[in-house]
């Protein structure tokens, strides 16, 4: 089994049923298809092939739907990437991947107006054909009817996602059709997706939760999608109340955001089953904030991470009640959790360990690699990366990332912990903690701080604010006022930024 011969059976099977919803138009599976074969037609005419790479810089939209299965069609890798990237990111990943044809969108030109001399490349664009830039609607327009049957097997490579490069250039994630149809059955059956299904992406489809675990997994059972470019508080609600959507998966922020919506409460959304987020927990106090606004218990964590597919753990809607904050107690369907120390030994209950996965949902490798790929991939475990605790009642709780754990005096420091005190100071919009290095402990501890209002000694209010909620080693002993944290396009931090500003 693929993907793109997915859709084709699907198109077979419910040929007048609505596939996409856009914000402009309604296109069924029969019509879909039509557009995949035609596409794919023309890329093969382009001289698109088995194992090249073409690189998909996209909102969601449907040109992109088009543009997955086409490319994947042809037996080529499909490599979608982050529409807010700036053009120094683009270029380093379609160098680094080998692309040979980069896709754009028409609302994304301004950024990449310019590419076409960075690299002998065939380049392609929704709208009007621009100099080099060849018409997306013209190769669907010209391209034949007949069908292209993709001939690869689960085993073979399908895509590349690139990761964010919070610690250094973006590493390119290898998955197999094997991979990411585990992830897909995976939420299927967790989030019981089937063909009356109706879901909502809002979130970017070059992530891997909005691409894998709800664009693949609603053709898998031939659900409706219903495709809008972008996010705000108004489209989630309007959107939902109007096309009665049943699934919906976002990052807090969303909800957050959302829940924040003056006239939340006037919007009918009785229809959504699954709302489910992920990327980062939701707070106790959050949850409770959030399911008041938004009127339903129907809230569903989701953790793992791009290298596991993302496969990892769910926390339920009851559980919600007493762990919000954990990321559960229990591994998907399909995958296996542990935590272990730095031998790879288990940890016991309440002693902190990295998590580590198991499941045909992890990725292959890191593309030209090999090293790192050895690191993550030990036998048949992902290793995340991630330190967790496991309570008494089995739930896990991540503390912090390993690399951001700070040694000094040969003590382990989370700055999680310390951050997570440090934001919830009404002064404090945000902050970030990382270790310096200090000549006699190794490391010391620093957090740079970003305030709303004046204050005037950021280290006299810190250090106060904390003296009774910390041990005193855990205090940061430095703090930098700055206008904002480094962040990158997906809104991550950069920590590796602040690391090398003290060092210079």
């Amino acid at each position: 089994m693929n993907i793109p011969n997915l859709l084709a059976a699907q198109a077979r099977k419910y040929p007048n049923k609505e596939a996409l919803v856009t914000p402009q138009e309604r296109i069924t599976y029969s019509e879909w298809n039509i557009a995949v074969n035609k596409l794919a037609n023309s890329l093969q005419q382009l001289g698109v092939q088995k194992g090249d790479k073409v690189v998909l810089h996209m909102p969601n939209t449907k040109e992109f739907l088009f543009a997955y299965f086409a490319v994947q069609r042809l037996g080529a890798l499909i490599v979608p990437i982050n529409a807010k990237l700036i053009q120094q990111e683009i270029t380093y990943i379609l160098e680094h991947s080998d692309a040979k044809v980069f896709v754009t969108h028409e609302l994304l030109f301004p950024q990449v107006a310019s590419l076409p001399n960075s690299k002998d490349l065939i380049y392609i664009k929704t709208g009007q054909r621009i100099d080099e830039w060849i018409s997306f609607e013209n190769l669907i327009a010209e391209g034949a009817t007949k069908e292209v049957t993709c001939q690869l097997s689960e085993d073979d490579e399908a895509s590349i996602l690139y990761t964010s490069g919070t610690t250094g250039d973006p590493k390119g994630v290898i998955f197999t059709y094997r991979n990411i149809l585990t992830v897909a059955r995976m939420i299927c059956v967790e989030m019981t997706m089937n063909p009356t299904s109706r879901l909502l992406h809002m979130m970017p489809l070059s992530h891997s939760a909005p691409l894998h675990l709800f664009m693949v997994a609603g053709t898998y059972v031939g659900a409706t999608h219903i495709v809008v470019p972008t996010f705000t508080p108004d489209l989630l609600l309007e959107t939902v109340e109007k096309e009665k959507a049943t699934h919906f998966f976002g990052a807090p922020i969303a909800y957050l955001a959302s829940s924040k919506h003056p006239k939340i409460n006037t919007y009918d959304l009785s229809s959504m089953e699954y709302w489910v987020y992920g990327g980062a927990p939701l707070s106790k106090q959050e949850v409770a904030i959030v399911k008041e606004q938004f009127r339903t218990d129907r809230f569903i964590c989701v953790y793992g991470l791009t290298e596991a597919g993302p496969n990892g753990t769910l926390l339920g809607f009851s559980e919600h009640e007493t762990k919000a904050g954990s990321i559960g107690k229990r591994a998907a369907l399909d995958c296996e959790i542990r935590l272990v120390d730095e031998h790879g030994k288990d940890v016991q209950q309440g002693e902190i360990g990295e998590i580590i996965l198991r499941g045909e949902g992890n990725m292959k490798g890191y593309y030209k690699s090999p090293k790192q790929t050895s690191e993550a991939l030990r036998g048949e475990w992902l290793y995340t990366g991630d330190m967790a605790m496991q309570d008494e009642e089995g739930y896990f709780w991540v503390i912090d990332r390993k690399k951001d754990m700070i040694i000094s005096g040969g003590v382990n420091i989370y700055p999680k912990e310390i951050e997570n005190l440090l934001i919830s100071h009404p002064n404090i919009e945000d902050v970030a903690v990382v270790g310096v290095p200090h000549p006699d402990w190794g490391e010391t501890v620093k957090a740079f701080v970003v305030v709303n209002g004046e204050v005037e000694h950021v280290s006299d209010m810190c250090k106060q604010f904390l003296q009774d909620k910390l041990a005193d080693y855990k205090i940061p002993k430095l703090y930098e006022k700055l206008e904002a944290l480094p962040r990158n396009a997906t809104g991550k931090l950069l920590k590796n930024k602040l690391r090398e500003s003290v060092i210079k």
